[in-house]
């Protein structure tokens, strides 16, 4: 009896510490998400910040370039959006701003702050970088469609200078077309008959004996042996 009730203290004792094992990794847990939730929540609110550092810039920018799209988005890490290549996101020990842009070669970091008005300052430079790029762009167009413009121009006018068929003198339009002399058709003579008479006759000769040679042949051979 002493033996089993040694047994049932020990397993109960193995029960009650697996179970305050188990609560205080629940707690913990619990603990480590709560902090996360804090991290994010402080990331956030410097993104924020950011945000309203750069409002002026923001308002400055042309409403019909739909290259940028301004705001914060909620996830893991939060992120202050400039447009769908650039973003802004805190460092590794979360008070450092860190501008970065995505490319085809990687990611490249424009610049990496601690001041909020650092990281704006790298932001708007960023953002006027995009809008020289944007007017260029749009100067290259007006330049090519003037050069297309000059030479449409140029064409025009050498198709003016150039006379047409329609523009040729009334006397050479008009004049009339003479018929083409009419060569008379040669006949063949007298002697040029007589050779052809001649050749016909020969060859009618020659076939009519060949024929009376092939039917008249079984006898030829009988005379001749």
């Amino acid at each position: 009896m002493s033996n089993n009730s040694n047994d049932n203290h020990g397993r109960k004792g193995v029960d009650r510490r697996l179970t305050d094992i188990v609560r205080e990794v629940k707690i913990a847990a619990a603990e480590r998400s709560d902090v996360v939730v804090d991290m994010r929540d402080a990331d956030r609110a410097r993104l924020e910040l950011l945000a309203e550092e750069l409002q002026s810039v923001i308002d400055d920018v042309d409403p019909a370039d739909d290259r940028f799209d301004f705001g914060i988005s909620t996830g893991q890490q939060p992120r202050f959006w400039i447009d769908a290549v650039a973003h802004v996101h805190m460092g590794p020990d979360r008070r450092l701003y860190r501008v970065v842009r995505d490319t085809r070669l990687g990611r490249v970091i424009l610049g990496e702050a601690n001041d909020v008005r650092e990281a704006a300052d790298t932001v708007a430079r960023y953002i006027a970088e995009r809008v020289i790029e944007r007017e260029r762009m749009l100067s290259g167009d007006l330049d090519a469609m003037r050069q297309n413009g000059f030479a449409l121009e140029a064409e025009e006018d050498r198709r003016k200078e150039r006379p047409s068929r329609s523009a040729q003198p009334a006397a050479i339009a008009s004049a009339p077309i003479e018929p083409a002399p009419v060569v008379p058709e040669r006949k063949p003579g007298k002697g040029a008959g007589f050779v052809i008479g001649a050749s016909w006759f020969i060859l009618g000769c020659v076939a009519g004996a060949a024929a009376l040679v092939a039917a008249f042949w079984d006898r030829i051979t009988a005379l001749l042996n």
